[in-house]
């Protein structure tokens, strides 16, 4: 399969990464002075911002002037000769003036898989609005429900809006391509990062839809299940999931607090709820006396799940993480990079090249289409 991504940022390179993961080839168009991610450090490595490199590796990048008559041409030669998808998250309207959005393009190739990423979604009054994923963590209510009460709304640090886009992006490609197989009809995908933020929030929507109540800010926690959050240890920070009473009843024992189980108001999951601020503030007091380490152990003798709050380095380094290698070695790049998160028969995919440098494919790809043309 060949991708031709008109994409920058985060949310289509990495959708394209994805694909070329998977053994797709992506050829990545470029404007002249390269993808604005390029740009997004320091840190810089082998040329670009790390950002860039983590989002870009296994592609080929081809530089075009979409406005040139000329470029753009090439461009249109391009998918008709080789592509199978395009995947495009250009500001809205911006593929449609220039002639190369969706019903053009499947207007001139019916088997063309063409995925658009917008900000807001297909339709509606914000449509041709663009948009970002700090504004998406925003608009679509996720930053309502993170943080700690009563302090300032936070944006979850990764970029969970773009990256999730870009999954519901494959997702979509992969189910057109299929569709493909079977009836030889392309199919326009349309994906977006509200309609992304907005099923980030499926359960906190269905809370309030069945409550009337609005889903508070509960820190480390979940809004209807206690106990279920991090707390200060002697030497760090300690997540424990006591999701049910059974695994509550057996935390309290690791605590030596087996009256807590028998209270009344902790007897059930929705009165441990009800009285959560109780109940937290006797499980904080037990958890500053013994270390991470400590906890781990009577915890885990008890089948209760627990984690501590990694750094990036602690989970890159963790004995765990380097047994699944994810962290992969790619050729080309000076740092290893994340790899795809699946494996087939037990085998992750392997990177086969770093990001490419700007414009480093331009002259390879457009004598191939000459000698086509030929």
């Amino acid at each position: 399969m060949t991708v031709v991504e008109m994409g920058h940022s985060v949310a289509a390179p990495f959708a394209g990464q994805v694909l070329a993961d998977l053994g797709a080839e992506v050829i990545k168009i470029e404007k002249p002075e390269g993808d604005d991610a390029r740009k997004w450090g320091p840190p810089f490595v082998d040329g670009a911002a790390a950002t860039f490199q983590a989002l870009n590796r296994n592609k080929k990048s081809v530089v075009s002037r979409l406005r040139d008559d000329a470029d753009r041409e090439q461009l249109l030669r391009l998918i008709d000769e080789r592509a199978d998808v395009v995947l495009q998250n250009l500001r809205p309207g911006q593929v449609d003036a220039l002639g190369i959005g969706a019903a053009a393009m499947l207007a001139r190739k019916p088997s063309l898989v063409y995925c658009n990423m917008g900000a807001f979604g297909a339709r509606g009054p914000l449509a041709e609005r663009p948009g970002y994923d700090p504004l998406m963590q925003a608009f679509g209510g996720i930053m309502s429900v993170v943080g700690h009460e009563g302090g300032a709304s936070v944006r979850v640090g990764p970029s969970i809006i773009d990256m999730g886009t870009g999954m519901w992006a494959v997702i979509g490609i992969l189910s057109a391509l299929m569709r493909r197989k079977e009836s030889g009809e392309g199919s326009v995908v349309d994906v977006s990062l509200f309609e992304t933020a907005t099923s980030w929030m499926t359960m906190h929507a269905a809370q309030y839809l069945a409550s009337d109540e609005l889903p508070r800010k509960v820190g480390s926690g979940q809004v209807g299940i206690v106990p279920y959050r991090a707390y200060q240890t002697a030497d760090g920070e300690l997540v424990v999931a006591a999701g049910n009473d059974k695994l509550f009843k057996a935390f309290c024992d690791a605590m030596g607090r087996a009256d807590l189980a028998e209270d009344a108001r902790f007897t059930s999951n929705p009165e441990r709820v009800r009285n959560a601020t109780a109940l937290y503030a006797q499980i904080e007091a037990e958890m500053l006396r013994r270390t991470n380490a400590d906890w781990q152990a009577l915890l885990d003798a008890r089948g209760v799940p627990c984690a501590p709050v990694q750094n990036a380095r602690q989970m890159l380094e963790h004995e765990q993480t380097r047994a699944l290698g994810i962290v992969q070695q790619v050729p080309g790049s000076s740092i290893p990079l994340i790899g795809l998160p699946v494996s087939f028969n037990g085998r992750r995919p392997q990177a086969r090249s770093a990001a490419p440098s700007l414009g480093e494919h331009t002259d390879t790809i457009t004598a191939q289409e000459e000698a086509r043309q030929a």
